[in-house]
C-alpha cells in the first residue's frame, strides 16, 4: 500500500475554479457559500440555507427525466443565477468536499451524496445489481455520474463524519466497509467481497466489503447515514 488515506481539507476561502468562487466554513454542520454572479449552479432541494434577493432559483430538468422518473430518481434539481451569494447546508454532522473537474473529466458519486455542482457539469446516474444487491435488501442501489462536458466545473459532495482520499496505484487494492465510500474515479473498479467467518458450535456471519482496485483515487466517509431507499 501506497500510504493511508488522506483527510481531505475541512474549509475554503475565495476558491475559484472555472470561473466560480466558494466557500466553507463550519465544523460540524459545515456551510457551502456560492458566489453566484458568474455562473449559474444547481443544488439538491432543500439544502438552501441563505441567499441575496438578487440570486434568482429555478427548477432544471435533468436529461434522460423519463428514465430518472422509471427509476424513482429526482428528475428535477434546484438552479441558481444571478448576482449575489447563496449557502448551502445539510442537516447532518460532516464534511463538505469540493471536486474540481477539469473539461472531460467524471466522477462516480454514492447516491444520496450530491450537494451542489457548476452548471458545466452533467448528472446522469447508473443503477448496480448483482452482488452489491444483498447489501441492499435486494433492490440494488444507484451511483451518481457527474462530468463536466461543458468547460472546467466544480462538484460538491456531503460526506457524514469526515472524508478521506485514497489514491490508488495501478492494480493497488482497498478494501472498504459498504457504507464508507463516498466518491471514485470511472477507472476505478468497485466489486463485492463476501467472507464467510464461522465460529464452530456458534455460527458465523458474512463479512462483506466494497473492494475498490486502481489506478485512480477512492473517497472514503468515516460515518455513514442509512437510508430507506436502500432497503
Amino acid at each position: 500500500m501506497n500510504g493511508l488515506p488522506q483527510l481531505l481539507p475541512t474549509s475554503a476561502e475565495s476558491e475559484t475554479f472555472g470561473g466560480v468562487t466558494y466557500h466553507i466554513d463550519g465544523e460540524l454542520v459545515p456551510m457551502l457559500t456560492i458566489d453566484g454572479s458568474a455562473r449559474s449552479v444547481y443544488f439538491e432541494h432543500h439544502i438552501l440555507l441563505w441567499k441575496h434577493p438578487t440570486v434568482k432559483i429555478s427548477l432544471k430538468l435533468m436529461k434522460g427525466a423519463l428514465k430518472r422518473m422509471m427509476a424513482g430518481m429526482q428528475v428535477f434539481v434546484t438552479e441558481a443565477r444571478g448576482a449575489g451569494m447563496i449557502a448551502f447546508s445539510r442537516d447532518g454532522a460532516g464534511h463538505i468536499v469540493p471536486i474540481h473537474l477539469p473539461q472531460g473529466q467524471e466522477l462516480h458519486v454514492r447516491e444520496h451524496q450530491f450537494l451542489a455542482a457548476s452548471d458545466s457539469i452533467d448528472y446522469t446516474f447508473e443503477r448496480v445489481k448483482g452482488a452489491a444487491n444483498m447489501l441492499f435488501g435486494g433492490t440494488g442501489f444507484f451511483i451518481d455520474k457527474f462530468h463536466s462536458h461543458a468547460g472546467d466545473g466544480i462538484l460538491w459532495l456531503h460526506g457524514y463524519g469526515n472524508v478521506f482520499e485514497k489514491v490508488l496505484g495501478p492494480s493497488e487494492i482497498i478494501d472498504i466497509e459498504p457504507g464508507g465510500w463516498l466518491y471514485k474515479d470511472p477507472r476505478v473498479r468497485m466489486e463485492t467481497v463476501v467472507d464467510r467467518l464461522t465460529s464452530g458450535l456458534f455460527g458465523g456471519f458474512n463479512l462483506i466489503v466494497n473492494r475498490f482496485t486502481g489506478p485512480g483515487r477512492v473517497g472514503i466517509q468515516s460515518m455513514y447515514m442509512h437510508y430507506a431507499s436502500e432497503e
